[in-house]
Parts: C-alpha cells; structure tokens; sequence
C-alpha cells in the first residue's frame, strides 16, 4: 500500500507529534566514529598517477556513527545518553569534548587504552566526495571494557524509553552487549524499555526479537540472500526478514524510493520520498533510526513514526556532509517546507 501524504490534513497532525520529541529519552549504543572532511579544490590530474590533485584549504571535524545518532537525537529536542567506546588517543579526546560542549554525558563513553579511535576521513572538492579513507579496528572491545559496558547498561537503562543499536560494524555491537541488552529489555510489559536498530550486514544474528530494525534495501538484500530490485522482491525481503528475527516491524530504506513499513499482522506500507535534491547520504541512516526511535519514545505509533524520519531523511540528503535536522526544521517540511 502506498501511502497518499495529504499536507494539509497531515502536516498539523505530524507537526503536534513533533511537539511530543521533548519527553522522549533515549539510549545509544553502538560503535562511535569522528567523521573528519577535508575540503578543497581540485585543477589538474597528478603526473604520478591518473588521479586529481587536491589542492585542500579546510578541515573540519564532526561526531559520527552512535555519536551522530546521539546529536540527531537531541536536535529533535530529545534526551540522550551514549555508550560506546574510544581510543585513548587525539581523536578520542576530540571526541568526548565534541560530545560535552553538545551537553552529553559520557559517563557511559570508555576509553580503551591501546585501540585506535575509528576515523573516517572524507576529501571533497567542489562539492563532490573525492576518496573517503578509515582508520580503525573492528575487534570486540577488550573484555575489561565489555563488562564496563553491560555494568553501564545495567545501572541506566531504566531512565531512557527506547534504545538504539547503532552498529557501525567496529566491535561494539558484539555478542556478550546485545544478549546482555536483550536479557535487560526482555518482558512484555508497557513500561518495557523497546529497542530499535540500525543494522550492519554480517551482525544480523545479533538482531533477533528486537522492536524495530532499519536496514537500506542493500543490507536487506545481503541478509535475504537475493538482490531487491522491484515490489515483489521488496515484499518477500520484508516478510522474511519479519518472520526469520522475530522483530515487531522493519523498516526498509530505499534511497531515491522512499521506504517501506512492513508490521506483523498489517499491510507493508510504501512511503515515497519527499527529497527534492540528492547532495550526499553521509549519515542519513543516522537520521531514520534517530527521527523514527525518538518518535516511538514519545508515543506515536509506527506509522507515524515512519513519516517523520522520511521527512527528516529528505532535509539531510539535500545537505554536504553529516548533517541533522532540528525540530522546526522538521516542522517546516511537513508544512511544505522541504
């Protein structure tokens, strides 16, 4: 079922949801990132090798993986608290001051001494990504610092709604986390602590029982075994990965296509996308599961919930660079204003 978004009947509605983000709080967990970008010029090809030349001129540096998560999450108004892991290295400490000067507690961001904080490095010019290149290591954590983790989740999880799983597949979301996370969250109650995730091919196995999960129509098709490449691959993508990890819904992204809801017992629901213009997607996963876990956490159904991080989706995209969306932002476009 497509879904027909009428603006004027909807973007009221959708707006006074956004006015709920405020009583969300929530938990993030999952491998934490510094997005670094080096910005310049590019106005001859190297005598060395058929490659341009960048001629750089700035250098910024930005929070990434769980951490963007976190800023997408308190951009939209919500409480957050962040669990994760970083090196004891220059990026590590930029990393923690990044996060206190966003007014972050870190109290549940461990330094593990000897492991290099995961960097991702992005060369642009003019306006167009050149190489992005990694430094990390995607290990489980030191045993050690596991047990800070689950001590970590143990002592807070009772103070948030909802937890987001951000697997950025650097080692944080192992085993030992998510069967302690899932063992913490088990019941059926209404107070029960959901979880929602934002996957990473290869760590499915990790992912069963959960609430919700995200994944783009890539991971989906990786953990289906079959490409999705129309409606009815689309379809059967859903249903199996509904029925084969027993999660509450998925819900798939599809770039260009908008994304797709599929609920047990319901109808998948098809939402088109609303972006006008695709500059870059860096970090729009972030975006989805950071707009659809604060939506869920201050009550709205799944649906509804869905909508509002395709809106929030359709304003990072159309922006260079990592990126977040703001609660009048998000207002703003379901008023038409995207």
């Amino acid at each position: 079922m497509i879904w027909d978004f009428d603006r004027k009947y909807y973007g009221k509605q959708l707006e006074g949801y956004i006015d709920k983000f405020s009583s969300a709080r929530i938990m993030v967990v999952g491998d934490i990132i510094l997005d670094r970008y080096l910005w310049g010029d590019v106005s001859r090809i190297s005598p060395e090798a058929p490659v341009p030349v960048v001629d750089v001129c700035k250098e910024s540096t930005m929070c990434g993986g769980a951490a963007n998560v976190v800023n997408n999450i308190t951009a939209l108004g919500a409480s957050a608290l962040l669990c994760g892991v970083v090196g004891d290295d220059q990026p590590g400490i930029e990393i923690l001051a990044k996060l206190s000067g966003m007014s972050i507690h870190t109290d549940g961001v461990f330094l593990e001494p000897g492991r290099p904080t995961s960097v991702k490095t992005r060369v642009v010019a003019h306006g167009q990504q050149v190489v992005r290149f990694d430094c990390e290591r995607r290990e489980v954590p030191e045993p050690g610092t596991i047990e800070k983790i689950k001590t970590y989740l143990s002592e807070t999880l009772s103070s948030v709604d909802l937890v987001v799983v951000s697997d950025y597949g650097k080692g944080v979301v192992s085993a030992p986390v998510m069967e302690h996370l899932l063992a913490l969250t088990a019941g059926k109650g209404a107070g029960r602590v959901k979880i929602a995730v934002d996957p990473k091919t290869g760590n499915f196995q990790y992912y069963r029982d959960v609430d919700v999960i995200t994944p783009n129509h890539h991971e989906a098709g990786v953990f289906c075994g079959f490409e999705i490449v129309d409606g009815e691959t689309l379809l059967l993508a859903g249903k199996k990965m509904l029925e084969t990890l027993g999660c509450r819904s998925v819900l798939i992204t599809q770039g260009k296509d908008g994304m797709t809801l599929f609920e047990k017992d319901k109808d998948p629901s098809h939402i088109p996308t609303v972006a006008k213009q695709v500059f870059d997607v860096t970090g729009a996963g972030d975006t989805v599961i950071g707009t659809f876990s604060v939506a869920l956490a201050a009550g709205l159904d799944l649906h509804s919930a869905a909508v509002l991080s395709n809106f929030a989706a359709g304003i990072v995209v159309g922006q260079l660079g990592t990126s977040v969306v703001s609660a009048e932002e998000l207002k703003r476009a379901v008023n038409g204003g995207l």
